[in-house]
């Protein structure tokens, strides 16, 4: 309750001393580009209005597909794009600042019905997904939404737990939790290409972490898929992000810039000399505590520090087509130590952590006639951990019992062939090569006697081949069905795997759809896991993991939405997975699953024996964002399961059963509104099923000197439920050039203490249990101008 009344007396104090100003309103202007969503080439007479305006203000897009409306007031429009032969569309809740152009990039669907008294219905279809391939579990986010919600810090892994069986971390991590799935089957693509754990202070193999480097300012309208992908889709079985980064304004130079409790961060965009169409846009952000560290104003052990960058920088050509160079940098760091409960002088053990990663990408779209295009990407990508680890031996003296460093980089060669046959086909095809680069190491002395066991220590290189071919048929205008095929080959071990995958949506009123969707997929490990190294009978080391498959996963899904109003949607799903050739222990009397793992690696014998289920019904309620309200409730059952060696069906460690959010948000006007001056308050809850894990052996941790898992009980033990209350205020005003944003945003403001986990303090020999995060407040300033 003091959080609280913190947040709505510095709201009404910010607004309270805001000046008042008289004069006009303010305005800005609206532009951007329409073009096909097959073809991709540029609409030319399109009709583009403000709806709700008088008089009405619009505009016609010239030969290169480009439309511009000036003198829009702020605040939030509603536009609408209309073209003879295609579908209308609609696009609301669009926010026009004073302190930046509002640039729009839209795709509009050809009709198949080319009678000119045919009138084709508008619609807004918001839910869908960017991605015109995808049927099944796919959900659209925008950047707007992920500043918006309670509880994201801006962060988009963050925003998509918020959706239908999609689950986070309660320890406070941002790892993606996908229908009971480990998060190690989670691809992240960024800009079409795989890109690597694009997360700040991440472990090996993981695919989450504590703050996400990719900033959303730099952020476009994105798709997030639950299951059942499209073909173009490989080296996944949980879900998939596909990041889209927006292009900088190439009209006009703008900046932005905000501060808070998680960074300091800088945006400036705009274009490479007047006239020719090319932008720039960079971001650069600091971590807060270490801003202060660095100042000398905070003085405690164990700041985390972090910091990250991107920029994508467009090149268009007049016949050579467009060039896209784009990247994404982080470093970030961590010293810990633990000391004596009686003596804080007294340093019991300490650890550093460090991590860090890049990509660089450059793309070449060529169009080879108005039908056609084909897309070129060359990228560079990498990521580096390290952790050193030490404690107090027998003697009372600080040796090193733990080091590790892991070391892995990619380059990647792709083409992408695009064909628009005509308005009922559409063909997508691609190959693309990964060449694999790997240096990893690790030792460690569990006993704290001096002798080191080394786990990893291995470099050398490998690849990995995929394509696809998309095919999309429609039937009509009501009936479209996606069908295709995907291809893996892991040159490590010469793993193979040939994935068909098929959609359909079938539209049966002009307000109700059925969907369908069925796939394989598979995934390659992590590849530390296929180097790890144990000693054998003869105390010599050996890999027993080189041989380990292709993890598979076969998913359905069927579905059904129905569009009550323009603003209210339902959406529900069931589905089914079932997962084959997942690595196991090599042995008859284990349990062992390594997609119960959430990142790192295992020094166990595994072998592709192991097979899971998931099954479950997701439900979405949504009220999209019209006459400044919106909710969006959302619930999910499932059950997740394992079998291993053992042949005994254990509980996967994600199988919390169920979950389920509601969010909930009202904006308002203050004053005069020609000034556009905003107070939003948003409210998340969130009700998970406790998980479950394996507890402790406490006689075998003690006697071993390390924590002992019960394997006796493996993943028997479940984790209290989980409550979670997240609220955010915040406060926008315009100027007459500039754009003000004050929010504060509070997770777990209830400081709900769930147990989650445990784990063995080998200091003490006793257990402890870990909690969900704790209430942890955010306060962030923007300006943009």
């Amino acid at each position: 309750m003091k959080i609280l009344n913190v947040i709505l007396f510095s709201t009404l104090l910010l607004t309270l001393t805001t000046k008042a100003e008289t004069g006009n309103m303010y305005k800005q202007t609206v532009r951007g580009t329409v073009i096909d969503q097959d073809s991709k080439t540029p609409i030319i007479g399109a009709n583009v209005i403000i709806i709700g305006s008088d008089p009405i203000m619009g505009s016609s897009t010239d030969l290169d597909g480009n439309f511009r409306i000036d003198d829009v007031p702020v605040g939030r429009i509603m536009v609408q794009i209309s073209y003879l032969g295609y579908e209308k569309k609609t696009i609301p809740n669009i926010v026009v600042g004073s302190g930046k152009e509002t640039v729009m990039s839209i795709e509009i669907l050809e009709s198949i019905i080319k009678l000119d008294d045919i009138t084709v219905k508008a619609t807004s279809r918001k839910q869908e997904a960017l991605n015109e391939m995808a049927t099944v579990s796919a959900k659209v986010f925008t950047v707007e939404e992920t500043k918006r919600y309670a509880g994201t810090f801006n962060d988009p892994a963050r925003m998509v737990s918020s959706f239908a069986g999609v689950t986070g971390d309660p320890s406070g991590n941002n790892d993606i939790i996908v229908r009971g799935n480990s998060p190690r089957g989670i691809l992240w693509k960024l800009e079409g290409v795989e890109i690597p754990n694009p997360n700040h202070f991440a472990d090996e193999g993981a695919s989450g972490g504590p703050i996400n480097a990719l900033n959303s300012a730099m952020l476009a309208n994105s798709d997030f898929f639950s299951g059942a992908f499209a073909p173009e889709y490989g080296n996944a079985y949980s879900g998939v992000f596909d990041m889209k980064l927006r292009s900088g304004n190439n009209e006009k130079r703008e900046y932005s810039f905000s501060g808070g409790a998680l960074g300091f961060d800088g945006t400036m965009e705009g274009p490479f000399k007047p006239g020719y169409g090319g932008s720039y846009l960079i971001n650069y952000r600091y971590s807060s505590l270490g801003v202060l560290d660095d100042l000398g104003i905070v003085d405690f052990f164990g700041v985390p520090k972090y910091q990250d960058v991107s920029f994508k920088f467009n090149f268009p050509t007049k016949n050579a087509g467009s060039f896209s160079l784009f990247g994404l940098g982080g470093l970030s760091g961590i010293a810990q130590k633990a000391v004596d409960e009686n003596n804080e002088d007294y340093v019991r053990e300490e650890g550093k952590f460090t991590a860090g990663l890049g990509v660089v990408g450059l793309s070449h779209t060529y169009p080879i006639n108005d039908k056609t295009f084909v897309k070129n990407m060359l990228s560079v990508s990498g990521t580096q951990n390290q952790a050193n680890y030490s404690e107090r031996n027998s003697n009372g003296e600080m040796v090193e019992t733990y080091h590790d460093k892991f070391e892995n980089s990619n380059y990647k060669l792709s083409s992408c062939f695009n064909t628009k046959i005509n308005a009922r086909n559409r063909i997508k095809a691609g190959v693309v090569y990964t060449g694999l680069n790997y240096d990893v190491f690790e030792e460690y002395d569990d006993k704290v006697d001096g002798n080191f066991t080394t786990g990893l220590n291995t470099e050398g290189n490998s690849g990995l081949l995929q394509g696809y071919v998309n095919w999309k048929h429609r039937l009509n205008d009501d009936l479209t069905l996606i069908s295709g095929i995907h291809y893996m080959h892991f040159l490590f071990n010469d793993s193979k795997s040939l994935e068909p995958r098929l959609g359909m949506e079938y539209r049966f009123s002009p307000l109700q759809s059925f969907t369908l969707g069925f796939g394989l997929h598979s995934k390659v490990e992590n590849l530390s896991v296929y180097n790890v190294q144990v000693l054998d009978n003869n105390n010599d080391y050996i890999k027993p993991n080189t041989k380990l498959e292709l993890a598979k996963s076969l998913h359905m899904v069927a579905g059904y939405k129905h569009q009550f109003t323009p603003n209210l949607h339902f959406k529900t799903e069931v589905y089914y997975q079932h997962l084959y050739d997942v690595a196991v222990e090599n042995d008859a009397n284990s349990p062992f699953v390594l997609n119960n793992y959430m990142s790192g690696y295992t020094d166990r014998a595994l072998v592709n024996e192991g097979i899971g289920r998931n099954y479950g019904l997701e439900m979405t309620l949504e009220r999209f964002f019209a006459n400044q309200f919106y909710f969006l409730a959302t619930a999910s059952v499932f059950d997740s399961k394992f079998t291993a060696m053992d042949n005994v069906e254990h509980n996967s460690r994600f199988n919390s059963k169920y979950a389920s959010n509601f969010l909930i948000g009202k904006e308002f006007n203050i004053g005069d509104e020609s000034k556009n001056r905003t107070i939003s308050i948003n409210a998340k809850g969130t009700f998970i099923g406790g998980a479950y894990y394996t507890p402790i052996n406490l006689e075998a941790s003690i006697a071993d000197g390390q924590e002992v898992l019960d394997m006796a009980n493996y993943l028997n033990k479940k984790a209290d439920n989980v409550f979670k209350a997240d609220v955010a205020v915040s406060y926008r005003r315009d100027r007459k050039k500039t754009t003000h944003e004050f929010k504060i945003d509070v997770q777990n403001v209830s400081n709900n203490q769930a147990v989650v986990d445990e784990y063995y303090d080998s200091f003490n020999q006793v257990i402890e249990k870990s909690t969900q995060w704790t209430i942890f407040p955010n306060v962030i300033y923007t300006i943009q101008f």
